[in-house]
Order: C-alpha cells, then sequence, then structure tokens
C-alpha cells in the first residue's frame, strides 16, 4: 500500500458521500432539501409555538406532541449542516469527533423519538381505556417524570460512542451518507467492534423492538376497548383520535426498517439507494410530523388556521390603509 494511502486511511477525517455521479446537479438538488429543511424548522416551532400560546393545548397530549416536535427540530439542526454542507460544496469531510458526535445525536434522537411515540401510545390507551383515571395518572409531574427518563435514555448509547472514539479506521475513511451513523463507523474499522455490534444490537432491541411491540400491544388492546362501545358514532370517535399517533408511527418505523435492510442486505445496492433511504430515514418523520397533526387534529388544525389568518390580517392592514388613504 502506498505511503499515502496508508496516511489517507490513518487520518482522522471521513469523506461524507452525496448522490455519487451527479456531483454536477448538487445545486439542483441543493433547492429541494434546504426547502425541506425549512419546513422541518418552520412546520415544528409551529407546533411548539402553538402549544406554548394555546391554553386549551395545556394537556398530556400535547406535551407528548410538544416533545416529539422538539425531537423533530433537534433532528434536523443535527444533520442541516453536512447535509446541505456537501450539496453547496462547503464541506467534503468532518473530524472523527465531529462524526461521532453527530453519530450520538441521529442515533440519540431516535431512540427518544421512538420513546416518545411509545408514551404517546400510552397516553392514547389511558384515555380510551380508562378515561376517568386518565387527569389523576398523567399529571403534570407525572409527564416531566416521563419526559426526563426519556432524556435521560440516550445516555445508553455514551459507552459505544465512547469506543469508537478508540477504534482503528484501516478502511477507507468514506461514509455512505452525508451525516454519521453508528454503523456507517464500525464498518470502517478494523478493531475488535465485538463490544459496539452487540451492545448495539441489544440497544435496538431493547429500546426501538421493545417500544414498536408496546405500541402495537396497546393499539390491540385500544382496539379491544373501543370494539366494545356500543354506538358506533362512539367508536368512531374514538378512534379518530388516534389517527394522528398511528401515521406517526408508520412514518417513524417504516423509514428505520427500510435503511436497516439496505445497510444489512442491501450491500450490491447502489450507493444512490444507501443515500437516499439515509435522507428519508433523517428527514421524513421531522417533516411529515407536523403536517400529520396540523391535518389531523382538529385543535392543532383551528389554532393553525387563526395563526395564519392574525399573521395575514397584520400584514395585509398597512396595505389596505394605504390604499384607502389615496
Amino acid at each position: 500500500m502506498s505511503a499515502v494511502s496508508v496516511s489517507h486511511f490513518n487520518s482522522s477525517k471521513f469523506v461524507l458521500t452525496g448522490f455519487t455521479g451527479l456531483e454536477g446537479y448538487y445545486l439542483w438538488f441543493s433547492i429541494p432539501f434546504s426547502l425541506v429543511y425549512a419546513m422541518v424548522f418552520l412546520g415544528n416551532c409551529m407546533v411548539l409555538h402553538v402549544i406554548r400560546t394555546e391554553p386549551s393545548l395545556h394537556e398530556p397530549m400535547f406535551y407528548f406532541l410538544a416533545m416529539l416536535a422538539l425531537t423533530d427540530l433537534s433532528m434536523g439542526l443535527s444533520t442541516v449542516h453536512t447535509v446541505l454542507g456537501v450539496l453547496w460544496g462547503f464541506i467534503q469531510e468532518v473530524s472523527l469527533d465531529s462524526c461521532i458526535a453527530q453519530a450520538y445525536f441521529i442515533h440519540g434522537l431516535s431512540f427518544m423519538e421512538s420513546s416518545v411515540l411509545l408514551a404517546m401510545s400510552f397516553d392514547r390507551y389511558i384515555a380510551i381505556c380508562n378515561p376517568l383515571r386518565y387527569s389523576s395518572i398523567l399529571t403534570n409531574k407525572n409527564i416531566m417524570k416521563i419526559g426526563v427518563t426519556i432524556l435521560c435514555g440516550s445516555s445508553l448509547l455514551i459507552p459505544p460512542v465512547i469506543c469508537l472514539r478508540f477504534l482503528n479506521y484501516c478502511h477507507r475513511h468514506i461514509l455512505s451518507h452525508s451525516f454519521c451513523l453508528h454503523q456507517d463507523l464500525i464498518r470502517m474499522a478494523c478493531s475488535d467492534i465485538r463490544f459496539n455490534s452487540i451492545y448495539g444490537l441489544a440497544l435496538v432491541i431493547c429500546t426501538l423492538l421493545l417500544d414498536a411491540v408496546l405500541i402495537l400491544i396497546s393499539y390491540i388492546l385500544i382496539l379491544h376497548a373501543v370494539l366494545a362501545i356500543a354506538s358506533r358514532e362512539e367508536r368512531m370517535k374514538s378512534l379518530q383520535t388516534c389517527v394522528s399517533h398511528i401515521c406517526a408511527v408508520l412514518v417513524f418505523y417504516i423509514p428505520i426498517i427500510g435503511l436497516t435492510m439496505v445497510h444489512r442486505f442491501g450491500k450490491h445496492l447502489s450507493p444512490l439507494v444507501h443515500v437516499l433511504m439515509g435522507n428519508i430515514y433523517i428527514l421524513f418523520p421531522p417533516l411529515m410530523n407536523p403536517i400529520i397533526y396540523s391535518i389531523k387534529t382538529q385543535q392543532i388544525r383551528r389554532r393553525v388556521k387563526r395563526l395564519f389568518y392574525l399573521k395575514g390580517a397584520y400584514i395585509l392592514r398597512p396595505i389596505v390603509n394605504v390604499f384607502s388613504r389615496q
């Protein structure tokens, strides 16, 4: 191996991968990606603003929605600089420490979002199956405890992340995406990665997989309770309160399953497939969740319409006054 190659493999810089072979179109690709990130930030900030300023939304279901919006907003903030940086030509590589930090935030926020979705399913279960005890179970104090537990859960990622710092990366330092993932980094290591692999698998099973199973069980119990309601109208009303959450669960888990399958079994696939699935994984849930809850949740939809109406009236009023004076 040449001295240049050895120097490249032992360096602490990692090359970010965009749409390989389509570099000439990066400026065009940056336009939809910039719009998507703008929608992610504006949509989730709008949801947070509406929940904060509307007293009628200060209840458990919307507190959990605020946690979801905050997690999605953080996911966008943790990846925007590398994804758009690659497309704009500002960034081609990142240091090992920056890569490890980004991987920690991406995976930590994914685990947090999974936990928030589980908490939201618990909220729906209590509201439908045990409505008389809803306010006594989901008190502000208990919601705060759930939020702190979810936040502390991301600390489970610290041991494998620390180990990444001490691995020897002797393979080519070319990442599969325009951001860093744990599985990408250990793929380039030639040290013993058994701890990272086993711990990572156990963590996925105990968090993402367990959360998915518990969410499924909660909806089986909810469906059983709803079917016991005599009135068809009441059954539909109860189920409609769950539609937004079911959509959010699907929007979160389908990209994760797709990305996992591509990483595990898609080594023969085009690198573009890996890049596309990676971008869907980090952008689709933060983009879609505000849209889903703004459309499907009546209280949010009504408050958003009112917000846009007031903003529009505030902007148009000076223009109308000018013309009326003429």
